[in-house]
């Protein structure tokens, strides 16, 4: 199939909904295709999220776009992405951006995903295997937090490694349902914007899902 077109069709149909042209445009560029499995490959261009192995998956293209349209980037910022999967939001964020620190819980994830977006030829990305604790402090604060897991609340430990200023995005809510919050810190506390419902596999760490309780609720699906 020719993926060019197929990407600019997508686009198109995101452009309904999405208005910052710059996200746009990155996601004209982004090859969503090499982020996926190869058997996977000729739906890379469909609106919806494909498996990317371990029970993770690569976000639907319009999720990706509007999280990222509310990061509100302008090409100065750090920004911090908890969960890089495949690398596909990586990319995006990293031409929006002037650098990413991206953390990933599942070492063979963050691996593959170092070596494709190495390939592509990033060279302002920063992928580690994630810690215990939320997020990745000795490189805070960040102009701009994005979290494509979900997690029962907005994590304290994740305000406290943003910026003045700074802009979070996260869904928020139970294991099967969520809602996308952004959360802007302000010097006199922090504004909270509701922008849709959404479902994202769970944020494991300090502050969010415990891996014992994860693991508990995944033996009783």
């Amino acid at each position: 199939m020719d993926f060019e077109i197929a990407r600019a069709k997508l686009v198109d149909s995101l452009a309904r909904e999405i208005t910052d042209k710059r996200v746009l445009a990155v996601m004209a560029q982004v090859p969503r295709h090499v982020f996926v499995p190869q058997e996977l490959q000729a739906y890379a261009y469909e609106d919806r999220p494909l498996p990317i192995g371990n029970d993770q998956t690569i976000s639907q293209p319009f999720i990706v776009a509007l999280m990222t349209q509310n990061l509100d980037l302008t090409g100065t910022e750090k920004v911090l992405e908890l969960g890089t999967g495949s690398g596909y939001q990586t990319a995006i964020l990293a031409q929006l951006a002037q650098h990413v620190v991206s953390t990933e819980r599942i070492p063979s994830l963050a691996e593959k995903a170092r070596k494709t977006l190495d390939i592509l030829g990033y060279g302002n990305i920063e992928v580690h295997v994630a810690e215990k604790t939320l997020g990745w402090k000795s490189n805070a604060p960040y102009n701009a937090i994005i979290a494509t897991a979900g997690a029962p609340n907005v994590p304290t430990e994740l305000v406290d490694q943003l910026a003045i200023g700074g802009r979070m995005v996260i869904p928020v809510g139970s294991r099967y349902n969520q809602e996308l919050v952004k959360l802007t810190r302000l010097k006199t506390g922090n504004k909270v914007e509701h922008l849709g419902a959404c479902r994202f596999v769970s944020l494991i760490g300090k502050g969010a899902w415990e891996e014992e309780n994860h693991l508990r609720e995944n033996s009783n699906i």
